[in-house]
């Protein structure tokens, strides 16, 4: 199995912004975790803070890759393109947040990927990567 973690803007602090919110780790210690407890799991993780860069690369696996995790931080509220590329590709897309966003501001009560997604899983922490995990793995029994 093949899956694409893509993480949007701002992920890339991740340990060191707003740790209150977003915990103490980085995403690049949380993927070393991920990537040995599910070692037959052939892991990619992309980073970007470019709108445009993320749609290129969903459409650049999207028809080659078995499942995407998708966490497109703010994009998620604002980002019709995005939007529109999930709807565009064959591989499924869960979208997740780290914190709950449905407790924050109200802006992030919208997201305009989500109807194009298989799910959503929001407000588990860097735990939403792995719940992300386990559902695509359930499919594939």
């Amino acid at each position: 199995m093949k899956i694409l973690i893509i993480n949007g803007p701002n992920l890339n602090l991740l340990g060191k912004r707003e740790k209150t919110i977003y915990g103490e780790s980085s995403f690049e210690d949380y993927f070393k975790e991920l990537q040995s407890e599910f070692s037959a799991i052939d892991f990619e993780y992309y980073q970007s803070n470019v709108e445009g860069e993320l749609i290129n690369k969903l459409h650049e696996v999207g028809f080659s890759y078995d499942a995407i995790i998708m966490n497109a931080g703010a994009y998620t509220h604002t980002s019709i393109g995005i939007g529109d590329a999930i709807a565009g590709i064959e591989t499924p897309v869960i979208e997740v947040h780290i914190s709950n966003v449905y407790a924050r501001e109200e802006y992030r009560h919208q997201s305009l990927m989500a109807k194009n997604c298989v799910g959503i899983i929001a407000g588990m922490g860097l735990n939403s990567y792995r719940l992300a995990v386990l559902h695509f793995l359930s499919l594939n029994k």
